[in-house]
Parts: C-alpha cells; structure tokens; sequence
C-alpha cells in the first residue's frame, strides 16, 4: 500500500470517527490536522512537484505550443470556419426545424406524458 493510500485510509478513519463521535470540536480539530497531514504530506509534494515538471518541462512547454498553433493557427481558421459553415447550412437548419417539430409536436407530446407517468413522476434526478 502506497503512503498515499495509507494517508488517505487514516484520514478517512479519522472522518468516520468524527462523524460518529460525540466531541464534535476535538474531532473537528483531529479532520483538519488529517486535511493538513495529507495536504503537506511527502506524497503530496511530490505529486505537486511532478505537475509542475511536467507543466514547465519541454513536454508541457511543446503541448501549450501545439494548441496555441492550434487555436491561432491556419488550422484551427479553417475549422472554425467549417463549424460556422456547418451551423449555418440548410442542413443544420432543417434538423433544427425536425427537432423542434418533435419536441412541440405529438411525439413530444407523448414523450413527456410518458416521463410524467413514470416512476418518480418525471422528477429529475440531481447528476451528482
């Protein structure tokens, strides 16, 4: 088991045993110093030190210029331009006028009153 995967159990332990326990304050005290502990922890200056290497170093500095190029480049004009070309064509115009039949017209319709009878009443679920 890693350093990191240890810290992380003791935290976690540490968590539940405050979430559990009746003297909130001193468990309060005891997560914030596990927070602390992994935070300054080796583990975590050495994954802090391994972003930056790969931020500042050649790979980092070669990947930042590839998509400046990218974006600013003769490449990336070009397929903006298709993007416009595209959302601006009689096609995408005609899907957009297909979709907005579906959703106002019968299929919509019964599409909704199926999702409002279902289980839960049609209630969107929170995606966290």
């Amino acid at each position: 088991m890693t350093e990191r995967e240890q810290q992380l159990r003791r935290w976690w332990a540490r968590l539940t045993a405050w979430l559990r326990g009746p003297r909130r304050a001193e468990a309060a005290r005891k997560a914030r110093a596990a927070l602390r502990d992994i935070r300054d922890g080796e583990a975590a200056r050495r994954a802090e030190a391994a972003l930056r290497d790969l931020r500042e170093g050649e790979a980092g500095r070669k990947a930042q210029a590839a998509l400046r190029d990218l974006r600013e480049g003769e490449a990336g004009r070009k397929a903006r331009e298709a993007l416009r070309d595209l959302r601006d064509s009689d096609a995408a115009r005609r899907a957009r006028e297909v979709l907005r039949d579906l959703r106002e017209g019968e299929a919509g319709r019964r599409e909704r009153s199926a999702v409002r009878d279902a289980p839960g009443g049609g209630q969107r679920r929170d995606p966290r």
